[in-house]
């Protein structure tokens, strides 16, 4: 048996080069780029004006009070104007360029505009104010997103201002998720009374497809020879291969067996942590193939995910995972040596990361994940942990 640390630093040790794939940049977002992105132009382009008023020039201006006769108006999106007469002014919309001769905006809350004319009610007026210099953001050619980011909307957005309607992501390797076991049916088939329903697998692909991970799916019977089989047909195909079920010590668990037999070298078999303990993991020789074999109660399932196959696949692609801590809102006892995943319910409150201990049926209570939005790793040195202590939370929902 490996501790928690142990097995993390084990996974995380076995990575492969991924492979490149060009997306869309609608459907890009979760993914990681394998690109750098230069700016095509200066950011913004030109002068822009930041607020709608009128522009002037700063030095022209003497007193509150003070009257400027408007010139014509500037819309967003048209060529610049020129101030012919710098005692004038000339309307602009937000967003627009700054006309010429023009090196500041006032705007139309500070203003008075009757007849034509612009009277100013503010005390003074700087050059450039209210204005958005040209390659304030960034110049052209320079860097805006390193190789190694991952894509949220606000990148969309960046990409789609250079004109990039695709780009260049680093690819997910071929994965199956495998079921196993007599007692699973379909979602479609009724149950009888010694069934129950497969969610595993279901619950696995939801997970990556949250991450633009897709895999196929397979089950596997409570046969040994069958299941040796199976295993090697799918190891033909598949680069990674994640299962839950059958990695237990009961006599019908011949997963761990079986894969050794087909050249999959265990790295370590079970962790010392609650839920999870029986987890699996190996890779064959040259690291081409790696397995992550998962006890199949579906909170053990689920926990062994997010801690440690979403943190691989992401080593994988260069990015290091993020360590968020939270305060117990309440005393936990836990006597056994093992690492504790309390489920918890996050609550952000002045400022602090509360985790609310959410009691349930234990590692095949999947009900209770609707509750909660993370666990809390609580390490197994102690037994008794106080309310205000922080911890490391491995948060499946948005905290906020």
């Amino acid at each position: 048996m490996v501790t928690v640390q142990e097995a993390f630093r084990i996974v995380q040790s076995v990575t492969g080069k991924p492979g490149v794939e060009e997306v869309d940049i609608v459907t890009s977002t979760g993914r990681v780029l394998a690109e750098s992105i230069y700016a095509d132009r200066d950011f913004p382009p030109f002068n822009r004006v930041a607020m709608d008023g009128i522009a002037v020039q700063a030095d022209k201006f003497k007193t509150r009070g003070q009257v400027f006769p408007i010139e014509d108006i500037q819309a967003a999106g048209s060529p610049p104007l020129i101030l012919k007469d710098q005692n004038n002014c000339i309307e602009v919309m937000t967003g627009s360029v700054l006309p010429k001769n023009t090196n500041a905006v006032i705007r139309y809350e500070d203003l008075e505009i009757k007849d034509g004319k612009a009277k100013i009610l503010v005390e003074k007026i700087e050059r450039g104010m209210n204005i958005h210099p040209q390659s304030q953001d960034a110049k052209q050619g320079e860097v805006l997103l390193m190789a190694g980011k991952k894509i949220s909307a606000a990148e969309v957005a960046l990409l789609a201002s250079i004109g990039k309607k695709s780009v260049y992501v680093f690819a997910f390797p071929r994965t199956a998720v495998v079921s196993s076991g007599d007692e699973l049916v379909e979602i479609d088939e009724v149950p009888e009374l010694h069934q129950i329903r497969k969610s595993n697998s279901y619950t696995l692909q939801a997970a990556m497809k949250e991450m633009g991970w897709k895999s196929e799916s397979f089950h596997l019977t409570d046969d040994k020879e069958l299941v040796k089989k199976n295993l090697r047909t799918i190891l033909e195909i598949d680069d990674v291969l994640i299962l839950s079920g059958g990695v237990s010590k009961g006599k019908f668990d011949f997963i761990p067996e079986a894969l050794e037999e087909l050249g999959i070298k265990k790295l370590f078999h079970q962790v010392s942590q609650r839920p999870g303990k029986p987890f699996w993991f190996g890779a064959s020789a040259d690291k081409t193939k790696i397995v992550f074999a998962l006890p199949g109660n579906p909170v053990s399932t689920f926990l062994c995910f997010h801690k440690y196959i979403k943190p691989w696949i992401m080593n994988c692609f260069g990015v290091s995972s993020k360590h968020i801590t939270a305060r117990l809102a309440a005393d936990v006892i836990f006597a056994p040596p093992l690492t504790y995943f309390l489920q918890v319910r996050t609550e952000l409150k002045d400022g602090m990361l509360l985790a609310h201990p959410k009691g349930g049926g234990g590692s095949g209570d999947f009900a209770n994940l609707k509750d909660v939005d993370g666990f809390l790793e609580l390490p197994l040195e102690k037994s008794a942990f106080n309310a205000g202590e922080a911890y490391p939370l491995i948060s499946f929902r948005s905290i906020v």
